[in-house]
């Protein structure tokens, strides 16, 4: 009896950790069920355009809490230059699927990726004016 508790624990440790796998997955690529290329396309996009709202929603929090003007048209300069490089950068990835079908959707998943790393910038750069 004194084993089999043990061994239960860990069993249920296991599969835990496989569940948690399972779900990052299915995090890291919400589109692999889409039935055709023209699908997958279009769900990428929404992935896009959902990272994007919640970029917008972080930058204006940001820019509500900043006083100074200076920081404020610098903050707007940041971003216009980040999202010169994001779009160029992006179009540079899916040139590696020129002439493909996959180059819409490889595009839309670069431009979601890129994009929520900037949120997540700024979301840290919002926690450091609340300290």
């Amino acid at each position: 009896m004194k084993r089999i508790v043990p061994c239960l624990l860990l069993v249920l440790l296991l599969l835990s950790a496989v569940g948690a796998k399972t779900q990052k997955q299915r995090q890291a690529n919400p589109c692999e069920n889409a039935p055709s290329q023209y699908e997958a396309d279009q769900c990428a996009h929404k992935e896009y355009v959902a990272a994007d709202a919640e970029l917008n929603k972080v930058y204006n929090q940001l820019a509500a809490k900043l006083d100074d003007a200076e920081q404020r048209a610098q903050l707007k300069s940041a971003e216009l230059a980040w999202i010169k490089y994001r779009d160029e950068n992006c179009t540079f990835e899916g040139l590696f699927y020129k002439g493909g079908t996959m180059r819409p959707m490889i595009e839309s998943f670069c431009l979601a990726h890129v994009t929520k790393m900037r949120a997540a910038e700024l979301r840290e750069q919002l926690k450091v004016l609340d300290q």
